[in-house]
């Protein structure tokens, strides 16, 4: 099955800028894709300093949506919005004051991979951090998503005044410019020993290997991969229920297959219900307390409006467009417009009979 290769190389234009990650997409691009990949055959997908997150989001979506291997190489910077102090890659555009909604949220590299199969997804990155960002990577781990293998470095800031150089990510392509790509952790080790003199130990080293067949997510996506989408959620339930028993409805391991049994309905072509299954969890996540704009909170209210849009039988459309358009009151999200396009459609859905 052919690979699919993600390069996306970001940073700023102008004085925030502390890496010239674009560099690096020169020496990648003289490695042959089926190298990149570590298949026989692979598609090529470059981003070189995009200027809007929903530009690198539909290029992530797709390439996520890809049936064989995917490997993503990042190199940028990290910065906080200054709202929810939550890291996004910096893109072209982005300042310190505007990162919320010029960056791409890191986090979004967990949603739109999790659907994934287990062991499918490797991510190779190379980021440098703002002295904000820094500091909280020191104490809190960078969430790259369940069951992906991520291998890289996040180098703290560079002296002032002064743009780095994305070294890791050059010593990765270095290193498979030879037409063999060795084992990923070995990949990952020769390139940290190629800039062990510069790097000087200061580097937050990441290395998760990816996940087993033991996974039991491994043997949903089987599941599904085979059409049988009712085992597929028969036995993420099973898992639900267990979680709910030992943790409680409102845990996150019970909102964890509960967002899988959406994505299952999405996957069985019950838009309906995946609709639903997301507005459940959004309400869940608002009664437990969390913020209106808390990262699984918009994203809840952002997929159950996706999958309302795939909802072509008027009564269910009208039922589950009143209840979205109350959730989107209360959680705008990030793209202008989300509660004025419900109420329009809902508008037109009162016409049909």
């Amino acid at each position: 099955m052919p690979g699919t290769v993600l390069l996306l190389a970001a940073s700023p234009v102008g004085r925030g800028r502390l890496v010239d990650a674009a560099s690096v997409l020169p020496v990648l691009a003289a490695v042959p894709p089926a190298v990149l990949a570590g298949t026989d055959t692979a598609n090529v997908v470059e981003l070189a300093d995009p200027l809007e997150p929903q530009a690198v989001l539909t290029r992530l979506r797709a390439a996520a949506a890809a049936p064989g291997p995917l490997t993503v190489y990042v190199t940028g910077q990290l910065q906080l919005d200054r709202r929810q102090r939550l890291p996004h890659l910096a893109l072209a555009r982005t300042t310190a004051s505007t990162a919320r909604y010029t960056a791409f949220p890191w986090h979004w590299f967990r949603e739109e991979l999790r659907l994934r199969p287990a062991g499918a997804t490797t991510l190779l990155l190379d980021l440098h951090a703002d002295p904000e960002t820094w500091e909280l990577l020191r104490s809190t781990p960078l969430d790259s998503g369940r069951g992906n293998a991520v291998h890289g470095r996040i180098a703290p800031p560079p002296s002032r005044r002064t743009v780095a150089v994305p070294a890791y990510m050059k010593a990765v392509a270095t290193i498979l410019r030879s037409g063999f790509r060795p084992p990923l952790e070995q990949l990952h080790q020769q390139a940290l020993t190629r800039i062990a003199p510069e790097s000087a130990g200061t580097d937050l080293v990441l290395s998760t290997p990816g996940a087993t067949g033991g996974d039991p997510h491994a043997a949903i996506s089987a599941a599904v991969r085979s059409g049988r989408h009712s085992d597929a959620d028969a036995l993420a339930a099973r898992h639900e229920q267990a979680a709910v028993t030992a943790h409680g409805p409102a845990s996150e391991e019970a909102l964890h297959w509960a967002e899988v049994r959406a994505d299952l309905a999405m996957f069985a072509g019950d838009a309906a219900r995946s609709c639903h299954t997301w507005l459940m969890i959004a309400t869940a996540r608002l009664n437990a307390g969390q913020a209106p704009d808390a990262p699984a909170v918009e994203a809840a209210v952002d997929r159950a409006h996706h999958q309302w849009g795939q909802v072509h039988d008027a009564a269910p459309a009208r039922e589950l467009g009143a209840a979205l358009a109350a959730l989107r009151g209360r959680v705008p999200g990030r793209r202008e417009g989300a509660l004025d396009h419900v109420q329009r459609q809902l508008r037109q859905l009162q016409t049909q009979g």
